[in-house]
């Protein structure tokens, strides 16, 4: 089987459809969790499945490091390694890359760096990042890019989004040399928050022609109103056959929000992360388990949930398990949020198919009181 992308609904910009892989199917809009470093923190591999995720993010950049991509590959590739058969979408490594600031340089031939783990050093090249992500075996690899932070200047964003394109096209003749049937390269959609920059980026790498499009360089603390306005000017323009990922996003209302402008795919760190800082999602909003007022609440977080954390445990319980340090808090709530952000998708998807989204995201803000229009 090849990759594939399918629209079955939409409702207005928003779209509902399935991504084909080899290693089965992705219900679109769909919310991945993400496994940095080759495991989604506090959780067991099939308990992530079990919450409805049809895929899963790993990281480039860790996994380089530790245990390295040859050693993974040897071990059978990241499915394998990680004990997940289904698919996985790897990050090019850019964004941490960029991220290091004092320990790394930036130049045409790619990004030279020293681990933050060992102050070993490395150079990351489009070409090198694609050699790694086939390595780790990936369904479903990333070009690599230069992210620069919001704000910047138009000339320096320009000249940086040229450079993205530049590695774009080396990105693709590596992939074509070193990736396997049914695998898919993402170009990655760059210009800060710069409307003809952005038009610009998308133009070039759709004659480039990639089987999906990725939109970097928001939620890098921009703000929800400014990236729900770079996406009104970006979504509309995109390729309506294949699939648009918008990464590293994000909070529950930033995703009805990208998902109400076109976007398919998302991933984000914050449901395991604020698992395990004692904070759960919820339909009504966050709440913040470690709060006194839970230490007598004998409630279940969601007394009708299919997910276990959420229905068999009460808040009063959780609240003790992160007051003793006991990490089965961390585990429980993470498995809760995963379980949240699923439920979350997949009322996404049956308002779209329904053609009722706007029902859904009013229901949504009124419960919140997030505006995402």
């Amino acid at each position: 089987m090849t990759f594939s992308f399918k629209l079955h609904a939409t409702d207005g910009a928003a779209r509902m459809g399935v991504i084909h892989t080899p290693r089965g199917e992705i219900a679109t809009p769909a919310f991945m969790p993400v496994g940095t470093a080759g495991a989604v923190k506090a959780m067991f591999p099939e308990d992530v499945a079990a919450t409805g995720a049809h895929i899963i993010l790993g990281n480039t950049y860790h996994l380089m490091l530790r245990p390295g991509a040859e050693r993974v590959a040897a071990l059978g590739g990241l499915h394998k390694f990680m004990n997940w058969p289904r698919p996985i979408l790897t990050d090019s490594g850019g964004f941490q890359v960029m991220s290091l600031s004092s320990l790394r340089k930036l130049t045409e031939e790619g990004v030279s760096f020293q681990s933050h783990i060992d102050g070993s050093k490395h150079m990351l090249s489009p070409e090198r990042s694609i050699e790694i992500q086939c390595l780790l075996g990936a369904d479903i690899q990333m070009q690599l890019d230069e992210c620069p932070a919001i704000p910047i200047a138009q000339d320096k964003a320009a000249e940086s989004m040229r450079l993205s394109l530049r590695w774009a096209e080396r990105s693709k003749r590596a992939f074509a040399e070193k990736s396997k049937p049914g695998q898919a390269l993402f170009g990655i959609v760059q210009g800060a928050n710069y409307e003809d920059l952005r038009r610009e980026s998308l133009s070039r790498l759709m004659e480039i022609d990639f089987p999906g499009y990725s939109i970097g360089g928001l939620a890098v603390g921009e703000g929800r109103e400014e990236m729900f306005r770079v996406l009104d000017f970006t979504t509309p323009v995109m390729d309506a056959d294949k699939p648009r990922y918008l990464m590293g996003v994000g909070k529950p209302a930033d995703i009805v929000g990208a998902v109400a402008r076109g976007v398919d795919m998302f991933d984000c760190v914050l449901p395991t992360r604020a698992g395990r800082h004692g904070q759960a999602w919820t339909p009504d909003g966050p709440i913040t388990l470690t709060n006194a007022r839970f230490a007598g609440d004998e409630t279940p977080l969601d007394p009708d949930s299919s997910c276990p954390a959420s229905r068999d445990y009460s808040k009063a319980y959780l609240h003790h398990l992160f007051k003793a340090g006991e990490y089965l808090g961390p585990m429980l709530l993470s498995w809760h949020n995963l379980h949240y952000y699923q439920q979350l998708m997949d009322g996404l998807r049956a308002a779209i198919a329904e053609r009722r989204l706007s029902d859904f995201v009013g229901e949504f803000r009124a419960r919140t009181g997030e505006t995402v229009l």
